[in-house]
């Protein structure tokens, strides 16, 4: 059963269910599963990549290609951990979501579906979708990166290229999804399997560290993906008894498209102020979950700032020295953790995790 966080109204979970509720809402799915133990495992079968948490999940694990378990790695000169989530099959957390959402689609029998991104979440969803021979028809801005496009292209998906702000692209998909019969929106803003899988990035995480929780997860905050998939694999944690509290969750966007820095802090509070086009992954001025990320940010004592384009431009150079090559959208998480303790938000002697998000290497 699908819910609306906004109205409460209920919606059958199937192929023919609307993408969103009647009155705009997102959805989620009605229950949350958690085991039935009140503590974790001695043992995780990490071969079977994300279905290690198979009780979280409630998701066959129909299409697969090895994802999950990035390495969680010490940065000292971060004084922090990073969790490499760009070694993935398609170099980005996003396969988190597509491998949950594509298998839910094998599930209903779907036979092609839609998404709109500015490119690695379009390259999960394709990459996915190919595996499980399921057609895919990615919508993606006219100016995205060459190198991701050709990436989506060659997994056989319809790339359409829409000119335009990104919110441009989202509506053609939007249409495209209304007019068609066979049509079923993979979204990674909209679609609650996606969300499903993006919480294993929390499972996975305290596994690593004996189940024990950071003080503090600093993550790139657009549509909130990956933020709001960390909040509910934590909070599923703690709910399940199998950890003991939730990691403080502190977003970071980019100058010029800061709606939830600002809502927090004020029209156009920032790092610095010209507008962060480096930072693409992250150029979403109209969150499909604003709400859901306030709540989220809220709940953990959390908070989201915003970064411009010398302090992202800074750090991407200096994670690449230390061997880091991720894409710029990641140097802006390092970038707001230097500044977060500059504000005292994350203390000199806290445990904080930061998430590289996407790899450097598909330009």
């Amino acid at each position: 059963m699908l819910t609306c966080g906004d109205c409460g109204r209920t919606y059958p979970d199937d192929a023919d269910a609307p993408w969103r509720c009647d009155c705009g809402g997102a959805f989620d799915y009605a229950d949350t599963p958690l085991p039935d133990t009140d503590h974790p495992p001695a043992h995780l079968d990490r071969d079977r990549g994300l279905w290690a948490f198979d009780p979280f999940l409630d998701t066959e694990r129909a299409v697969t290609l090895g994802e999950g378990w990035t390495p969680v790695v010490d940065a000292p000169e971060w004084d922090a951990q990073f969790k490499l989530e760009s070694i993935f099959p398609t170099g980005s957390f996003k396969d988190r979501g597509a491998a949950l959402t594509i298998s839910r689609a094998v599930e209903l029998g779907v036979e092609r579906v839609l998404e709109d991104s500015s490119g690695n979440a379009g390259l999960a969803i394709a990459t996915y979708a190919a595996r499980a021979g399921i057609d895919a028809e990615i919508y993606v801005p006219a100016d995205a990166n060459p190198g991701k496009l050709r990436a989506i292209e060659r997994t056989g998906a319809d790339v359409v290229r829409v000119e335009g702000a990104r919110g441009d692209v989202t509506d053609a998909c939007v249409e495209a999804v209304a007019s068609s019969e066979s049509g079923w929106y993979a979204s990674h803003a909209w679609n609650p399997a996606f969300f499903r899988g993006t919480a294993t990035f929390a499972f996975e995480l305290a596994a690593q560290r004996g189940w024990d929780v950071p003080d503090a997860v600093v993550t790139p905050l657009g549509h909130g993906t990956l933020f709001l998939g960390a909040y509910r694999g934590f909070r599923s944690l703690r709910d399940a008894g199998w950890t003991d509290g939730m990691p403080r969750l502190l977003g970071v966007q980019a100058t010029g498209a800061a709606p939830v820095a600002d809502e927090l802090h004020g029209e156009g509070v920032a790092m610095d102020s010209p507008t962060n086009d480096a930072a693409d992954g992250i150029q979403i001025r109209e969150p499909a979950r604003s709400s859901q990320i306030l709540d989220a940010i809220e709940a953990t004592d959390g908070d989201a700032l915003a970064v411009g384009p010398d302090a992202t431009e800074r750090e991407h150079e200096r994670l690449a020295r230390a061997g880091f090559h991720v894409e710029p959208t990641c140097a802006t998480a390092t970038a707001a953790l230097a500044e977060y303790r500059d504000r005292g938000v994350v203390a000199p002697d806290d445990d904080a995790v930061v998430a590289l998000t996407g790899t450097g290497l598909k330009g």
